[in-house]
Order: structure tokens, then sequence, then C-alpha cells
């Protein structure tokens, strides 16, 4: 009887592969877990091979199937070699994620070149690895979706995080760029960025930091999970681009139109909004180098303040909000100036007729 139920159900469908790099921690954890709960297999980038190990058996016991593999994505060869070992033991690579960062808080002046160059080879060239790699498994077979875990900093660079704003902007270009590629060759994969708002992971608790007092992120805050579900979202309706939470929103198109006022408005309040009331310990770890050992996990130390909800959209219809609203503002101009007329116009007829009278 059950040999006869199996038969009739057919054959069992593979399933679809996904990668995630900086999947040890914050955004990238929660992401690997969600998709873990849809059944997905994952492929697990990270540097810390413990923490990796934990969200593997985390994935397992929601009825995924992961792969670890501990790597720097800093090391184009190593990310070029886990993708072949991935796709080798899990099958074809359906969608890939980018999302390792590190960062340093600090005014440009107190950094060291050494310290821009790392955020850069991690945040930047890491996501060029990530997407080369690939594209090397995605377009033999003109399938998949490439992921690029942005932020409302790709647009719009804050004090403080000089060289994370600037990771972030090259990206943007660089995916720019790699778009229009693909649809020059008439690709069919999905390239798409996600730009996020502020979200309570543990990169407060372990980025480098050369100012004061420790990091916090900017509110307002969100939890890593409201992120992943967006990127399960999206993965499923790729659009160009989306824009998550309203901050995101105002933001990108506050840069676009009033961008000196936001050069002053970000001076006054985002020095002291990037800094908690303590004290730096002088003894503090940081992950710049090397993973910091028992920090990894989803969330960071922010959870008394961070929601479990935000808005998302495709940017192609938010870009439309300042358009409409200028458009609306023209229009309105327009009605009031004919009323306008109009009025005068009468007025003159009046008093024509009163002087004919």
């Amino acid at each position: 009887m059950n040999d006869e139920a199996s038969l009739n159900e057919g054959p069992v469908r593979p399933r679809p592969v996904v990668v995630v790099t900086g999947a040890s921690a914050g955004v990238g954890r929660a992401i690997a877990h969600r998709f873990g709960r849809a059944g997905y297999s994952i492929g697990l980038i990270a540097r810390d091979v413990e923490a990796l190990e934990d969200v593997r058996r985390e994935i397992e016991d929601v009825g995924g199937r992961a792969v670890v593999m501990p790597l720097d994505v800093a090391d184009a060869g190593a990310v070029f070699a886990a993708a072949d070992r991935i796709a080798s033991t899990l099958g074809p690579i359906h969608i890939w994620i980018n999302d390792a960062m590190v960062t340093v808080f600090s005014p440009v002046w107190r950094m060291t070149p050494d310290e821009f160059r790392r955020v850069t080879e991690v945040t930047y060239l890491g996501f060029v690895h990530g997407t080369m790699a690939a594209l090397r498994h995605m377009r033999p077979a003109n399938r998949g979706t490439i992921i690029q875990i942005g932020s409302a900093l790709a647009y719009r660079g804050i004090p403080l995080q000089s060289a994370y704003c600037g990771a972030k902007h090259a990206i943007r270009g660089f995916t720019d760029s790699l778009r229009s590629e693909l649809r020059h060759e008439q690709s069919r994969l999905n390239l798409m960025m996600l730009q996020l708002p502020a979200v309570n992971t543990p990169q407060f608790d372990w980025a480098r930091a050369h100012m004061p007092r420790t990091p916090r992120p900017v509110a307002p805050v969100v939890e890593p999970e409201v992120i992943a579900n967006k990127v399960y979202d999206a993965a499923q309706r790729p659009a160009r681009e989306y824009w998550i939470g309203f901050s995101t929103l105002k933001v990108i198109l506050g840069n676009m139109i009033l961008p000196g006022l936001l050069d002053r408005y970000l001076a006054q309040t985002c020095i002291s909004g990037q800094q908690t009331d303590r004290p730096i310990d002088p003894s503090r770890r940081d992950n710049l180098d090397q993973p910091v050992r028992g920090l990894h996990r989803t969330r960071g130390s922010f959870a008394s303040e961070a929601v479990d909800s935000a808005f998302a959209g495709p940017a192609s219809m938010l870009r439309l909000a300042p358009v409409m609203a200028l458009l609306g503002t023209a229009a309105l101009a327009v009605v009031a100036a004919r009323a306008s007329r109009s009025r005068s116009s009468r007025h003159r007829r009046r008093q024509r007729d009163a002087r004919l009278g």
C-alpha cells in the first residue's frame, strides 16, 4: 500500500539551492533560517566554522539542508571553489545572496588606509566575488537570481561610516553595470538589490570603532527576521530593486531632492545618533580581520527598540513619489492660477458693466 502510494506521488523533486554569504550572524543568518524553513538546500558562507555549524543545525531542525563553507569572501579563489563544491554537493545554484560585510565606526581622519582597504575588500569586493561565482554557474543555464543586500547608505553616505558607505555605493554601481551587460545578451538571470534600513544585528557589538562611545544603529531599527522575510519574498517576485522601511524611502528620496539640507541634518544628528551612552571598552574585540568567537547570533543588543515589521516596495514605483508630488503641486498651481484669472476676468466684467450701466 505504501509502495503504491509512493509510486503514485512520482519522483521526489530536488530542493532548490540558495547560497548566502555572511550567513553566520545577523541578516545573513536570518535569511538562511527563512529559506531553510521553506525547504531549500543552503550553502552557508562566512569565516567562523563553529558559528556556521550552529546555523547548519538550526536549518536542519526546521527541515532544510545545509553545507558549511568557512572562508573569507575577500578571497576570490575560495569563493569560486566554494560555489563549485556547493553545486556538486547540493545541485545547481538557483539563488545567490551577497550579504557579508564589515565596517569601522570612525571619522575619516582616525582611520588607517589598511582599514579602508579591508572594509572595501570584504564589503565591496566580497559582493563582486560572490556575483562572479554565481555567474559562472548561472549563465550557462541562463537562469538564476542574484540578490545584493544593500542599504539606504548605498545612496546617501553618513558620518562615521565612510568606508562602509563607499563600499555600498560601489556595489550599486557595479550591479547597475552588470545589469546592462546581462540585458545586452538577453539573459534571463534576475539581478536585484535590496536597500535596507537600520537593523538590529550583532555588528554594533563587534565592529571596530574609533569614537568615544559604543556604536548603535540609527533609529528607527528593525529586526533581522523582517529583512529575511522581505528577501525571501523578493526572490519569489524579482524586481530591479526593493526599498525596505520608510526610513530608507525618506533617506533616498530626501537625498535626491535636498542633499544639502540632508548634509546639515546628518551633521547635527548622526554623530550622537550612532553612539550609545556607554564608553568604548578598551578590551573590546572587533571582527575586522578575524571573527569574534562567541557573539554570533541573529539579533543584536537593541531588541528593546527594534520593530517586527517594515514597509517594502519596488524602487521603480517609489521613485515616482517625488515626481507625482511635483506633478500634483504643479497641477494645483495651474488650477489655482486659472481660478485666479477667472475671478479677475469676472471682476473686470462686472466693473465694465457697472460703468456702462
